[in-house]
């Protein structure tokens, strides 16, 4: 129940996130080549046959490469791409921006070392079946759903692991095997195969499942539900899993805590927000100032009402720190020295500032933070480009409401320049919001104010008794005159 995680492996998701810089346009030149060369020494290192096919094919590639005529080809790929296959781009009908050549010999080569990797797994699943007992056999099976998953044929690696699963009576693998194969679907972009599995995993996990496989299901279970754009229930599972996060076959420690600080801050309250995001020293441990960080490390930081003010002031002038901190962290939080090594560098500054101007009340600087954060965050990771214009905009209304809710009377200028934006756009953009019933104010252009008709409490909870009492009523009337209550009908 308690053993070692198993099949962690494979698929390397790090290799999903490269394709889809591959394919989007707000990536820069030197983002494209890295993960065009990781992609490329992947490809050889673990014998991707069935991948190389899926991406750089000159008729059926998703990125269609400039290999054997490929220039002509992709006006009529598109009704070849598979629905969950294409989700692995930028955008439904995105081509790569570089290079992706196809090389028929070296795919012959992969495919010929594939088919040779396939019989001796056949050959050890057949002396295991002779000679060995059923643990053996059911290890040399789960060779051949790893190979499928490290090759990244989606099909034949669902289909293997489900044969292992059904041969498999430990609960402890069979929970291990079912999050291999939802890491299969958040590879391909199957937002509705990983939901079925997610649903399936809690079963197994709540029937017995140990202490760190409940953590990695909550970590993966976030995630899911960060790219289905439910970041108000991925928050609180994405913040808790921040203590106890394991999972680095999943995404790395840093990518966690932007996925955390992103879903806390367009989802919670403000008493909320302070005290898991603005106050939380797993997320001061990284977007801190230098002391912040010491004292996150050190434990001298707690969560809650103690912090102050003044410790937000500091995060919201720190200086640029690039991401040592986070390889740091993550090295403290694991087992082997392999996930730090596969950290990358980042720059959090710019979610710092976001968060530390959210909620000090800084507009100005929350709008420039917010825009740094769409550029350097949102348009960069494949789990969060698909709704970053919903993001973006309700991370303004946000900040519309604080400063609202403070208020009766506003001036369009002032508030104008507060945001740092022009009195039309935020006409234009209050309208929006007024018009769907996201903020109660009214705009008077000709005298320049914004009237705020937020409804009392107290006066609206009067309203809903009164109004619930006469539909009690009528209820009641209608009733009695159906049983007839009534001395006279009775007699």
């Amino acid at each position: 129940m308690g053993s070692d995680p198993q099949y962690t492996k494979f698929p390397d998701l790090s290799l999903a996130q490269d394709i889809f810089l591959l394919t989007n346009p707000s990536s820069s030149t030197t983002a494209r080549e890295s993960s065009l060369q990781k992609l490329q020494d992947a490809i050889r290192q673990h014998k991707m046959a069935p991948l190389y096919r899926l991406l750089a094919h000159p008729e059926e590639g998703l990125l269609n490469g400039s290999g054997e005529g490929s220039a002509q080809k992709p006006t009529h790929t598109g009704s070849k791409k598979s629905s969950d296959a294409a989700n692995l781009l930028s955008s439904r009908n995105a081509v790569s921006l570089l290079d992706f050549s196809w090389d028929e010999k070296l795919y012959e080569s992969l495919v010929n070392e594939n088919e040779q990797e396939l019989e001796a797994i056949q050959k050890d699943e057949d002396e295991a079946a002779e000679k060995a007992g059923e643990t053996e056999e059911q290890a040399a099976k789960g060779k051949r759903a790893e190979f499928w998953a490290r090759v990244g044929d989606k099909d034949h690696a669902i289909s293997s692991y489900e044969a292992v699963f059904e041969k498999t009576g430990i609960l402890g693998t069979k929970i291990d095997i079912v999050l291999a194969i939802i890491r299969i679907g958040i590879f391909f972009g199957d937002k509705l195969f990983v939901k079925k599995n997610i649903d399936r995993a809690k079963a197994l996990v709540d029937s017995g499942g140990d202490w760190d496989r409940r953590n990695r299901l909550k970590a993966y279970q976030g995630l899911h539900l960060l790219t289905i754009r439910a970041y108000n229930l991925a928050a609180p599972l994405l913040l808790d899993s921040l203590s106890t996060f394991t999972s680095y076959e999943l995404c790395s420690y840093s990518s966690l805590v932007v996925y955390s600080v992103l879903a806390g801050s367009v989802s919670l309250k403000r008493v909320d927000f302070k005290a898991k995001v603005v106050d939380a020293p797993e997320i001061k441990a990284i977007l801190g100032s230098g002391e912040e960080k010491l004292s996150a490390l050190s434990g001298a930081v707690s969560a809650g009402p103690g912090a102050g003010d003044e410790e937000m002031k500091d995060v919201s002038s720190a200086t640029p720190t690039p991401a040592p901190t986070a390889v740091n962290l993550t090295t403290l939080g694991s087992s082997s020295d392999a996930p730090a090594e596969l950290e990358t560098p980042i720059d959090f500054t710019p979610l710092a500032k976001l968060v530390s101007s959210l909620y000090i009340g800084d507009y100005r600087s929350f709008f420039l933070a917010l825009a740094a954060v769409e550029e350097n965050f949102l348009n960069q990771d494949r789990y969060l480009y698909e709704h970053r214009g919903w993001f973006v905009r309700e991370m303004r209304l946000r900040g519309y409401q604080q400063l609202l809710q403070s208020y009766r009377v506003v001036g369009l200028g002032s508030m104008a320049n507060d945001f740092g934006v022009s009195m039309d756009f935020l006409d234009r953009d209050l309208a929006k919001f007024i018009a769907a019933d996201r903020i109660p104010c009214t705009i008077d252009r000709v005298n320049g104010i914004i009237e705020t008709n937020r409804p009392d409490d107290k006066n609206k909870q009067y309203t809903d008794v009164v109004k619930q009492g006469d539909q009690l009523i009528t209820k009641l009337q209608k009733y009695g005159q159906a049983v007839r209550l009534r001395g006279s009908e009775r007699g």
